[in-house]
């Protein structure tokens, strides 16, 4: 396998990763909004966690999400 298939596989996978986690996150950030769980400006730490065992992948990525 070349570097571009590579590439295109990883990017497919990553676009359907994003698509979901971003359904996922979207949800359940207007559900705390609205239950007084969340207020705005309020700062969510995140973390996703990637892993495979198969090709020895395990990593998990931190952030903050801010409305």
């Amino acid at each position: 396998m070349n570097d571009k298939a590579v590439t295109a596989a990883v990017d497919q996978f990553l676009r359907s990763v994003s698509a979901t986690a971003r359904g996922e996150i979207e949800k359940v950030v207007r559900t705390a909004m609205a239950s007084g769980k969340l207020i705005a400006h309020e700062p969510i730490t995140t973390g996703v966690s990637l892993s495979s065992e198969k090709i020895g992948l395990n990593v998990t990525i931190y952030g903050k999400i801010v409305i």
